[in-house]
């Protein structure tokens, strides 16, 4: 695996995921597709808590504390409860890139890491490796959901006119 290559896709991917939230309205920044789809605000939320609180945490486990528990997370429940789609988009997304450069000093300070160092997870055995490997899809995997959202949001401000001369989606 190659540490410096994959840092700075992470630090691509943040300024990527930046340019998916840069400029669009608070209406925008709330609105959900659906009850219990989730809106730009709350992936900006959703991948700033994972910054702090599982992927570089969980890395770290794996690399050097393999005998201790991981601390307990709720990504899915911290929606509601932090009340993510309260928020302020600006602060948010400077929140998130704040916390992936702090990450980023992390990852490229480590010397020589064991990518393959096995963590033993509640779910089973994980090596380091696939717990960074997973950090940088996460980040795509949300980026796909932002352009998604980008998607259904137009088209609906759109209509009653039709999108379909622009291709399928």
């Amino acid at each position: 695996m190659d540490l410096n290559y994959f840092a700075n896709v992470l630090a691509q991917n943040a300024e990527r995921i930046r340019a998916l939230v840069a400029g669009i309205s608070n209406e925008q920044a709330r609105w959900r597709p659906g009850p219990e789809e989730w809106s730009m605000l709350e992936v900006i939320n959703h991948l700033y808590d994972e910054e702090r609180h599982d992927f570089p945490v969980r890395v770290d486990y794996a690399l050097r504390r393999r005998g201790e528990s991981w601390p307990n997370i709720d990504p899915q429940g911290w929606v509601t409860e932090r009340r993510y789609n309260e928020r302020d988009l600006a602060e948010s997304t400077q929140n998130f890139l704040n916390r992936r450069q702090e990450s980023l000093a992390w990852l490229r300070a480590l010397s020589d890491p064991d990518w393959d160092a096995i963590y033993s997870a509640p779910f089973g055995e994980i090596r380091a490796g696939d717990l960074f490997a997973s950090w940088v899809a996460h980040d795509i995997l949300h980026m796909r959901q932002l352009v998604e959202l980008h998607w259904a949001y137009t088209t609906l401000k759109l209509e009653p006119y039709s999108t379909q001369y622009a291709g399928d989606w």
